[in-house]
């Protein structure tokens, strides 16, 4: 007699992993495996148990994907990030400090750690002509990033231009990125959106659960097939955290096309759905700080499990909300997180 349990994380901000365990009436192979997760101090180094990431249907165009993933027990996992006034991580919480909610029902946690998991990870590089004279600093930013890197991360870089190109697939050594943007030119117009949706449709090969995505770049787009509606809802249903360097020059510099006006909006509007964060900068000089920084933000983050109380199929979004309870001797305390997801449906 044949059973199935799967479970299903959505991560990132929030990550959803099925899992599938069956048995062909061997009593031999009947194996069942748990796992406590606790938060971890600060300073602890906590190796990552292995998870087999969920088989990947080929990309579809977007009007025509569907979801095809059945499931028996949800679990719903969302990794968040904890700052205090002074934009600084804040670490150590346990899991009475939040407090958490799905379409404003309240959940109970079942599931709390705090551990530098291996990540797999996708840098959007612009190679547009404006970015000329920010190429060198934009590279700088790049290797101060991979500083941050843990030896079971992996990497790949996608470039954009007129169109989005792959120059190096999933990659355990960074020197092979660096080495690729040696060579990265200046040139043509710009197709953010479509660098954003290549890197989406490569992450479906990572072997990590956990997954972000890095986009650096100075403007808006004005060379893209897909549109900023069809892109925004897709990171909605992707398993994955965008964050965003937005290379803009001050009000008082040249004078900005529409798209440039736009561009800090845009890459706001998209990171901050998916737990991530856009981090715009005027001083070229101050580029390679703010990697480093998004890269230790990605070690020091919070992951808080459920099980939702609404068992429906039924394929709808579901907004979450993550508060963080007032904790004596602390001022008030901000968290960012992935802001939904989509059920799973029949």
């Amino acid at each position: 007699m044949a059973r199935r349990q799967s479970l299903l994380f959505l991560g990132g901000g929030l990550l959803l992993v099925a899992v599938a365990l069956a048995g062909e009436d061997k009593s031999k192979k009947d194996a069942q495996q748990s796992q406590t997760a606790g938060p971890k101090p600060a300073n602890a180094q906590t190796a990552a148990p292995r998870r087999r990431a969920p088989t990947e249907e080929p990309a579809n165009d977007l009007a025509t994907r569907q979801p095809t993933l059945r499931v028996d027990t949800n679990m719903v996992l969302i990794n968040v990030t904890v700052t205090d006034p002074l934009n600084r991580f804040v670490t150590g919480l346990e899991s009475e400090n939040f407090k958490l909610f799905e379409d404003k029902s309240e959940q109970r946690i079942a599931s709390f750690a705090s551990e530098d998991a291996p990540l797999s990870v996708g840098l959007v590089f612009d190679a547009s002509s404006s970015m000329g004279s920010k190429l060198q600093k934009a590279r700088l930013a790049t290797a101060q990033f991979f500083k941050t890197a843990n030896p079971e991360d992996e990497f790949f870089l996608v470039q954009f231009n007129d169109k989005p190109e792959m120059i190096q697939g999933f990659t355990t050594n960074t020197e092979e990125i660096q080495n690729r943007l040696t060579f990265t030119q200046a040139k043509g117009r710009t197709a953010l959106l479509d660098g954003i949706y290549m890197a989406l449709n490569h992450m479906k090969k990572a072997r990590n659960t956990r997954k972000a995505i890095l986009v650096l770049s100075d403007g808006g787009d004005n060379s893209s097939r897909y549109t900023e509606t069809e892109i925004k809802n897709l990171v909605r249903e992707a398993d994955v955290q965008i964050y965003a360097i937005g290379l803009f020059e001050g009000m008082s510099g040249r004078s900005r096309t529409p798209e440039e006006m736009s561009g800090p909006g845009l890459l706001n509007d998209i990171a901050e759905q998916t737990g991530g964060r856009h981090f715009p900068v005027e001083n070229i000089n101050d580029l390679p700080d703010v990697a480093a920084k998004i890269g230790m933000e990605l070690r020091n983050q919070y992951v808080i499990g459920y099980i939702p109380t609404n068992a429906n199929r039924d394929g709808k979004y579901r907004r979450v909300q993550v508060k963080i309870n007032p904790i004596r001797g602390l001022p008030t305390l901000r968290a960012f997180w992935r802001q939904g997801y989509y059920a799973p449906a029949q």
